[in-house]
């Protein structure tokens, strides 16, 4: 299929150059035409000041003064008057613009036939008392119109000589005149003064060629050794002598001779810096010379733009789901950016795998309804954020949705400005498309999933698990500027930061209030004992519970747990139990708002593959005790009172009992705050360094130097440290664009693109329509 369709992709790929060249040709001349219609409106304002400067010669030559006007001035401006005339007539003509296309060829030059002025003042001569003399003999010296400009240091070009030669002229007479006391009131007048400007306007100097000359050999060898220092250093090549060798490879002298095309502001900025710093600069000046822009997002009006991409969406009501989804809310209420979140669609198929009681939907703006509906009745406020979709596949193996195409290129480019990727290792596992990185300002990773412990249960899972522990740093680096880790139960990866940025439901903390006033009031606010509450898979902890609580059955006698719960593992779960006739009854999953569960009053959570557990937090702002292991999964919580953890399984007991026998602590103002979503943000805001980057570009508004420095800066070239991640994004690029090595590696078959579904779902074009030509 690929060879019948490479003439039809020639043909068109010629077809759309051909069109851009005759673009680019009828835009040549129409700015031709402009010019030449430019040309016209400029002589016309001159001779409408010329009509002014002869309407206004009599009254000021009729003033009174000690001696008569000179008849032989009054009558030269007489004479002129009428060659003007003709002048005008020339240049006012219709065709005037389209004469002037038809004679324009390279260094060609506009002239007028001004002979017939030129005859007219060039026929005078000066007299002695500096008065013009009709009737003077060959004697004198006469007057060249034409020849009298050298000297006077106008430019070298003869387009607009007549007009400057004019100038020249009116400054003479304005000179001579100032002997006669008649023309004084007429040298100060104001219509002199805006004669004067009309013909600099005219006759301005060309502006100087503003190209910068390209980079030579040693240039670009200076710029190779300068960003190689940190190699060289190891090679025991000391930083003293880099630099001198960059010094002799870039001198001074060549520097500022090569530098002429910054500004004068930018020269002051940066002629007293280092080599280093001039040579940074010269490399964007070229850079900026040639028409390079760089993808990213411009933000010079200062509008920002946030988009978060997750793996999951409502209604599966998993944390990469709801988490992501109140960040977007929260983080839109600030009003400093406009926020968009990306989430998958499942064609109707996958929908019957992945969302609860059969609930599926035939439109992503019908999906789009039923996630605004469930966020608004839990934040109770409407939340101002864009939903988009982007293709995916469920994978049962997995048991996760995975990207299907280039998950980057359903943010338009003038949105591709922040992108915060939850789960970046997730959605970066098979990922064939444009660097995340490249294509946006800032990116920021938030680690949900400690996905090496999920890996290590499966078969042949520590190796698996250590293939996945490269993978996971591999992508991270090429694809993220930092990546945020809810707690340290999650692998350590590089440019990471351990942080809490998750709150919880606004109704939570709500039905916390609740209890708390009903227990004040001095009524029972708990009325039943323990519960578990999480999806029913074996990893979600339930095969701690139950080792748990079949090692200890002897030291629990009469403890009742309730489990509340949907999954895969369903079946195996229940029968384990019942099998160690374990006193645990299992009801189907529900949402942990539910009224049903307001009145459990410890919630039991032996699980350590979460890496933040949402049921926890959710416990604690409901007033519960919480009773879950000492792992740093849960070192988030040990701040609270309410929160009992346990090392062994006889300190589990322990504690369970110690949970039964007391009534939870009423939560305190600022321990309700650290629980909310507010706090969560603005914790996000700092540790993603996010405040930081959205207040840079209003700090350097404030100084036009600052913000020249910054946008020098930010076209320089790469450091080693970007070309090894870039090298890193490149080779996973390639990697994935193998569909052979992507299902050795365990992708779901066909998710390299988005199929035929997807495009009739998401009104999308074929990729084949999209990318004709692969790799472009």
């Amino acid at each position: 299929m690929a060879t019948q369709h490479q003439p039809s992709n020639a043909f068109s790929f010629l077809s759309k150059g051909w069109r851009e060249v005759r673009d680019s040709a009828d835009a040549d001349l129409r700015l031709m035409k402009d010019r030449a219609n430019s040309f016209k409106n400029l002589a016309t304002s001159f001779d409408r000041e010329l009509e002014n400067f002869f309407n206004s010669a009599a009254p000021a030559f009729s003033v009174p003064a000690m001696r008569s006007p000179p008849p032989a001035e009054i009558e030269f401006v007489k004479k002129l008057q009428p060659k003007f005339s003709e002048f005008r007539r020339a240049y006012s003509s219709p065709d005037f613009s389209k004469k002037v296309l038809e004679k324009w060829r390279p260094r060609a030059k506009i002239r007028i036939d001004l002979s017939a002025i030129k005859n007219a003042i060039v026929s005078e001569e000066v007299g002695v008392d500096g008065i013009v003399d009709f009737e003077r003999g060959v004697k004198g010296r006469r007057l060249n119109f034409w020849e009298g400009l050298k000297g006077e240091g106008e430019s070298e070009t003869r387009d607009w000589e007549p007009i400057r030669a004019l100038k020249t002229r009116i400054k003479e007479f304005e000179k001579r005149s100032s002997s006669v006391e008649i023309f004084d009131g007429f040298k100060n007048s104001e219509f002199l003064e805006k004669l004067k400007s009309s013909l600099k306007s005219i006759c301005k100097e060309p502006q100087e060629s503003k190209e910068v000359p390209p980079l030579d050999v040693p240039e670009l060898l200076a710029y190779f050794v300068k960003q190689s220092g940190p190699f060289l250093d190891q090679l025991g090549v000391s930083r003293d002598i880099c630099d001198k060798i960059v010094e002799s490879l870039y001198s001074k002298r060549k520097n500022q001779f090569l530098l002429q095309s910054l500004s004068e502001e930018e020269s002051s900025l940066h002629g007293n810096g280092n080599i280093n710093d001039e040579l940074d600069l010269r490399i964007a000046s070229v850079l900026q010379s040639t028409g390079h822009r760089s993808a990213k997002q411009d933000l010079s009006n200062n509008e920002r733009h946030v988009a978060i991409v997750t793996t999951a969406s409502l209604p599966w009501l998993t944390g990469t789901a709801v988490n992501p989804l109140f960040r977007a809310a929260y983080l839109s209420q600030t009003k400093k950016q406009k926020v968009t979140l990306l989430v998958p669609w499942l064609c109707e198929s996958d929908q019957e795998l992945v969302y609860p009681s059969n609930l599926t939907f035939n439109s992503p703006e019908e999906q789009e309804g039923y996630i605004r509906n469930w966020l608004e009745e839990r934040i109770g406020f409407k939340a101002d954020f864009k939903i988009s979709f982007y293709p995916g596949k469920f994978s049962k193996e997995r048991r996760s949705i995975i990207p299907a195409g280039d998950t980057s290129q359903f943010i338009p480019s003038r949105d591709a400005d922040i992108a915060i990727l939850e789960e970046p290792e997730h959605l970066n596992w098979y990922h064939h498309g444009k660097r995340w990185t490249d294509k946006f300002n800032h990116v920021v990773g938030i680690v949900h999933t400690n996905y090496l412990e999920y890996i290590k249960r499966e078969k042949n899972g520590a190796l698996q698990a250590f293939l996945v522990k490269h993978i996971n740093s591999w992508v991270t680096r090429a694809y993220c500027n930092k990546v945020l880790r809810l707690s340290a139960a999650t692998q350590d990866l590089p440019r990471s930061v351990i942080c809490n940025v998750h709150g919880v439901n606004p109704k939570f903390l709500k039905i916390g209030e609740m209890i708390a006033a009903e227990r004040e009031l001095g009524q029972e606010a708990f009325t039943k004992g323990a519960y578990f509450l999480g999806k029913m898979v074996w990893a979600k902890g339930y095969k701690e519970l139950i080792d748990l609580l079949a090692k200890h059955k002897a030291d629990l006698d009469g403890f009742k747990l309730d489990v509340f719960g949907n999954g895969e593992d369903a079946h195996e779960v229940q029968s384990a139990a019942r099998r160690l006739d374990l006193n645990l009854n299992f009801h189907k999953g529900r949402d942990h708002t539910d009224d049903s569960l307001h009145r459990y009053k410890v919630f039991i959570n032996p699980s350590i593959s979460d890496v933040l557990c949402t049921a926890t937090a959710e416990a604690l702002a409901m007033g519960k005790f919480v009773v879950c292991a000492d792992h740093p999964s849960n070192e988030f919580f040990t701040s609270f009172p309410n929160c009992l953890t346990f090392k062994t399984p006889e300190d589990f007991v322990a504690k369970v009992k110690e949970a039964l026998a007391n009534e939870p602590y009423p939560l305190t103002p600022e321990q309700r705050y650290q629980l909310s979503w507010e706090a969560a943000t603005q914790r996000f805001m700092e540790y993603s360094e996010l405040d930081q980057i959205l207040n840079k570009e209003k700090d350097g508004a404030k100084s036009s130097t600052d913000k020249r420095k910054l946008i020098g800066k930010s076209v320089s070239l790469p450091n080693l440290t970007e070309l090894a991640d870039g090298g890193l994004a490149f080779a996973h690029y390639c990697l994935t664009g193998n569909e052979f090595l992507r299902l050795c590696t365990g992708a779901t078959p066909g998710t390299r693109e988005y199929d035929k579904q997807h495009c009739k779902d998401l009104h999308l074009l074929p990729p084949q329509v999209e990318n004709p030509i692969y790799g472009w």
